[in-house]
């Protein structure tokens, strides 16, 4: 029984989890689009004469990714926003290079990208932003659902850790190591529905599948939260610059 159960979790759960993710996001786009055009423009004034502002999309970009109101008002949470993005970005390269067919680090390597720094940068930068919502006047304007998502996020973070800094600052080493998540990764790439249990074994198969469960379970409540900000945070700042 608890065989078929991780079985699920680790692959077609996967699979559900990444649909309802991309159909959610999707719908709730579709939704706010569709929405009445404001009767009023969205762009700010007095405009400032720069070099960014003779090209709106260029000024867009680099009040998106840049920040700078965020940077001027609050300097430490910008600098942990920053901090959080960059290395949610090595995470993702870091996944990516777990697949056999991509070699960021060298095919021999047996550490992950960023030799478990880049799960440090995320878990302090999350940690930060939950005891940020328990502060004024953050406090005020957070629903449970932000708790409920920073809380999976940790977790996600905290087992994938575990698996991370196992590997990497352990003599020993992490009893499943890159090629097996690289098989694991494979299979699910090419839709094999193959039994995990194959090639993830030992008593850490429970860390990853309960890595695999939280981040399944974060995915299912994406749609639904205050994360589609990011999907709207370009055309906001391109409409705001004119």
């Amino acid at each position: 029984m608890i065989d078929r159960l991780f079985y699920f979790v680790t692959v077609p759960m996967v699979y559900l989890a990444l649909a309802w993710c991309l159909v959610g996001a999707i719908a709730r786009i579709v939704q706010i689009a569709r929405r009445p055009r404001h009767p009023f423009t969205l762009k700010i004034f007095p405009e400032r004469p720069s070099a960014l502002s003779r090209v709106p999309l260029l000024g867009a970009l680099a009040d998106t990714f840049g920040m700078p109101t965020i940077r001027k008002r609050q300097p430490v949470f910008w600098f942990f926003l920053g901090l959080f993005h960059l290395a949610f970005l090595a995470l993702i390269l870091g996944h990516l290079d777990l697949l056999p067919q991509i070699n960021l680090m060298p095919a021999e390597s047996k550490h992950m990208l960023g030799y478990g720094g880049v799960g440090v940068a995320l878990t302090v930068s999350v940690l930060y932003f939950m005891f940020r919502r328990f502060r004024t006047p953050v406090r005020e304007i957070s629903v449970p659902a932000d708790y409920l998502l920073l809380l999976l996020l940790f977790m996600v973070l905290i087992t994938g850790d575990t698996i991370s800094w196992a590997n990497s600052w352990n003599s020993g080493g992490f009893v499943i190591g890159k090629p097996e998540f690289a098989a694991y990764l494979d299979n699910l790439v090419k839709f094999t529905f193959a039994d995990p249990s194959e090639v993830l074994y030992g008593s850490h198969y429970v860390v990853v599948v309960l890595h695999v469960l939280l981040a399944n379970l974060l995915l299912l409540l994406l749609p639904f939260s205050k994360v589609m900000h990011a999907f709207f945070a370009l055309p906001m700042n391109l409409l705001r610059r004119g």
